[in-house]
């Protein structure tokens, strides 16, 4: 792919001035299509289509989670793990003041905010993985190892 012809989003720079190898991949976003929408685009299992997701705690404290596509997040388990109340996702105007990213195009690399990231520890076990790339109908493909290295996630289990 023509290194102009995918966007240079925050997150794009973030993989270039730490040297990653990663693959950008464009597709046509559906409004509430989520991960099946872009891993059918990709020809790519929606396991391996990682969902960014800003959450907050009671205390309205923002923070990242990453998921598989094909999964849900327990918000009970995860207020458990963090000793919190409730978890709950952001409303979609507050997740993008927090992330700088529409929703829909939520990459956990180049945030506005300095935010934690708690990742689904089973992500880490994956060949390869697609995340957004910081604008909706934009993925880029990375080892797991190389997305750890970056966002320094606390693994959990939260999956349901």
């Amino acid at each position: 792919m023509n290194k102009d012809a995918y966007p240079v989003t925050p997150a794009v720079r973030v993989l270039r001035a730490h040297k990653v190898d990663f693959l950008p991949h464009l597709y046509s976003y559906e409004e509430h299509g989520g991960t099946a929408v872009s891993s059918d685009a990709l020809n790519v299992p929606e396991h391996q289509v990682i969902k960014t997701l800003i959450m907050e705690d009671e205390d309205k404290v923002p923070l990242i989670v990453l998921m598989h596509g094909d999964k849900e997040v327990s918000t009970k388990t995860l207020a458990r793990f963090l000793h919190k109340k409730t978890i709950q996702p952001c409303d979609p105007a507050v997740a993008q003041k927090h992330s700088g990213y529409q929703v829909g195009g939520t990459s956990p690399l180049g945030t506005k905010k300095t935010m934690p990231v708690y990742m689904e520890k089973t992500i880490a076990a994956l060949p390869i993985l697609y995340i957004n790339g910081g604008k909706r109908g934009f993925l880029v493909s990375l080892t797991p190892k190389d997305l750890i290295r970056l966002v320094n996630p606390i693994l959990v289990e939260a999956a349901v």
